[in-house]
């Protein structure tokens, strides 16, 4: 199972250059505290430049009292942020979050462009689902030693 598999497809993105007030309601009105920040290349892609998160929001806004009117996106977002590679392993995944100590990463193809975002939930939650399987299975095993021992 790879990332490409897991992750989530739907992502709110917003510019770099958008202002920082509109990119908070679009968080807002689309439920989300994390948006890829990206900047457009060719006719259909787009690739990751950045990240905004509420948390970024509230930090460097509210937490320095700066007029929220004169920022945009660029002036506080998370810029190089960790991506995964779309056929990047699971495990590979979740040892690059723990290193890198994020919980939402962007998902690239194989030429930098956004596919989805990968969080550590939708990772342990396929974790979990291949944890069901094992365990299932080796029911089963101990289920046919026991009737074999009878």
């Amino acid at each position: 199972m790879n990332i490409g598999e897991l992750c989530t497809r739907a992502v709110v993105t917003v510019r770099a250059s958008d202002d920082i007030v509109k990119a908070a309601q679009l968080m807002r009105e689309k439920n989300v505290g994390y948006m890829v920040v990206v900047e457009p290349r060719g006719a259909a892609d787009v690739v990751p430049i950045g990240v905004l998160t509420d948390r970024d929001i509230v930090i460097a806004i509210v937490a320095r009292e700066v007029d929220v009117r004169a920022l945009r996106v660029d002036d506080v977002m998370t810029r190089e942020p960790l991506t995964l590679s779309d056929n990047e392993s699971l495990e590979s995944a979740l040892m690059d979050m723990r290193r890198r100590g994020v919980r939402r990463a962007p998902v690239v193809g194989d030429q930098g462009q956004l596919i989805g975002v990968a969080s550590i939930d939708d990772l342990l939650s396929a974790l979990a689902g291949t944890m069901r399987h094992v365990t299932w299975s080796i029911g089963q095993v101990e289920q046919a030693l026991r009737h074999q021992a009878e």
